[in-house]
């Protein structure tokens, strides 16, 4: 066998097992219905028969859908987390599915204070008559949000969180690695399971199509599933008048697992990408120079201190190399099963708590 010289010659020559998969996917759960003015005037005048729409016939709903949680954590014998500032929420999740032995089931419940869009109700006059009238407008606040850690039997670990403001809006993470493996357990295929993939199996082909198999269908019956199973604050009547969750995608990640057939070939795989990318960004104090002493475009400067990610919103494009350089900065990455995505997390159960 010969010794790869490139990273091209490894990926031609040297690699001995690939699947492709969708990996981690984080989608919207939405009421399309419910995203503008005219959706949540006709779901409260037209639909439930009030005279007006009013945030004011939003708050029994949030209360009663928070003492249904909590009613459902109380029945179940769950714990109800409150996630402290800057905690790992994968991290916790993996303690929990460490200690959990049935099929599926709910692992625990968390909360935390993030912010959200929501809807305010401002009192407005009218030119010709001088009369006040509530009009509803869009603002944001800092709410809280119910995180359900699940396991199912064909999608493993994932998550459902919903705020507790209308229109109730909700995130939905899933694996697409782990439901791949449970598909190939259950088709009698053996393989050596990576933290986030597949090592190796005994039908490489057979494997492929079934990653290729994952679609909108499977992802749309696990929400319906779990929407049976969980609390949440519509009533079938509405869901009959046509005031349904949708999924959208958020993000989407995708993997390609590549094995190799010996270690010197990974070997040669990574110092090859580390020496055809020496240039890519200048030296930084607190790392490494992998440069030549002679950089090829000149003297290089300091980049200065490295932006929060959320700057980008703010008209400042940020690299994301020099974001993922700074953990304290990065988006998050759990080395297995579910995905931390907060930013804007808040202390849990304070003063300024909106409700729950």
């Amino acid at each position: 066998m010969t010794v790869a010289r490139s990273v091209a010659d490894v990926l031609d020559d040297h690699v001995v097992f690939e699947v492709e998969s969708i990996d981690r996917m984080y989608l919207n759960v939405w009421q399309p219905r419910l995203a503008y003015g005219g959706g949540v005037q006709g779901f409260f005048v037209g639909h439930r028969g009030y005279h007006y729409a009013s945030t004011a016939l939003m708050d029994p709903m949030t209360k009663a859908f928070v003492a249904d949680i909590h009613g459902f954590v109380t029945a179940r014998g769950l714990e109800l987390v409150s996630f402290a500032k800057g905690q790992r929420k994968d991290d916790l999740a993996q303690e929990f599915l460490a200690k959990f032995t049935d099929d599926e089931g709910v692992l625990f419940v968390g909360r935390a204070q993030e912010k959200a869009g929501v809807w305010r109700t401002q009192r407005r006059h009218s030119p010709s008559t001088g009369g006040s009238y509530a009009w509803l407008v869009r603002s944001s606040a800092f709410i809280n949000f119910f995180y359900f850690y699940c396991v199912d039997a064909d999608f493993g670990p994932f998550f459902l969180k919903f705020s507790t403001y209308f229109p109730y809006t909700a995130k939905l993470c899933i694996n697409g690695n782990e439901w791949a493996k449970r598909q190939a357990a259950k088709a009698g295929i053996g393989y050596e399971p990576l933290d986030n993939g597949f090592a190796s199996c005994d039908d490489v082909p057979a494997v492929q199509q079934i990653c290729d198999r994952l679609g909108p269908s499977h992802i749309d019956a696990l929400l319906r599933k779990w929407l049976a199973i969980l609390p949440h604050p519509f009533a079938p009547e509405d869901e009959t008048a046509g005031y349904r969750y949708e999924l959208s995608i958020l993000q989407a990640e995708f993997s390609l697992t590549q094995m190799l057939d010996r270690p010197v070939s990974g070997r040669i795989f990574f110092e090859q990408v580390l020496h055809d990318n020496l240039d890519i960004a200048p030296p930084r104090p607190d790392q490494p120079d992998l440069q030549p002493a002679h950089h090829p475009h000149g003297p290089q400067q300091d980049p200065g201190p490295v932006p929060h990610p959320g700057h980008h919103r703010r008209g400042h494009p940020v690299p994301a190399r020099r974001l993922q350089d700074h953990q304290d900065q990065a988006v998050p990455q759990g080395r297995q099963g579910i995905t931390d995505r907060d930013h804007d997390q808040r202390p849990p159960a304070s003063s300024g708590c909106r409700n729950g």
